[in-house]
This record gives structure tokens, sequence and C-alpha cells, in this order.
């Protein structure tokens, strides 16, 4: 499954991260750099399995809680209505 930025979302890279801004609502939210990192592995075609191994491969971190990471982060992106299935 692969997952796009909903059309009313604008994002903006930071040096510490990424924020997201929600056009219908006037809602933002910043993503630390591992956010950030799966959140356009996510968006750019990535599987859950596969931001969770570019997260492992960036960061010292094992696979459950890796995979842990990608779930909860992409769980929030849809539940604000960020995120959407392609």
């Amino acid at each position: 499954m692969t997952w796009r930025l909903h059309p009313d979302v604008s994002t903006v890279d930071t040096e510490y991260g990424t924020v997201l801004l929600n056009g219908r609502d006037g809602r933002y939210w910043q993503l630390n750099a591992s956010a950030t990192l799966t959140f356009h592995a996510l968006v750019g075609g990535s599987t859950v399995q596969e931001a969770t191994e570019q997260l492992m491969a960036t960061y010292d971190v094992d696979e459950p809680h890796a995979r842990a990471d990608v779930e909860r982060l992409l769980t929030g992106l849809q539940q604000a209505k960020v995120v959407e299935q392609a």
C-alpha cells in the first residue's frame, strides 16, 4: 500500500524536520528528523516495511521499535487526514 499527501496539506522542510500545514483547518504538525525520514519515505512510495528498513539504516533502532514508530506515525497522519491512500 502506498500513500500520498492530502491535496490540502502543504509541507516545508526546516533544519529541525518537516512542518505540515493543513489548509482546511489551519492545523499544523512539526516532525522531528526521524519522523521526517519516515514521512518522506511513505509519501515517496515506500511501503511500511521499506520505511522501517530506511529508519533502521539511518538510526540505531531495532526492527520491532522502528516498525512500531513507522506504524504509529502513519496512523497519526491518517487520523489527521494528512495522508491518504495513493
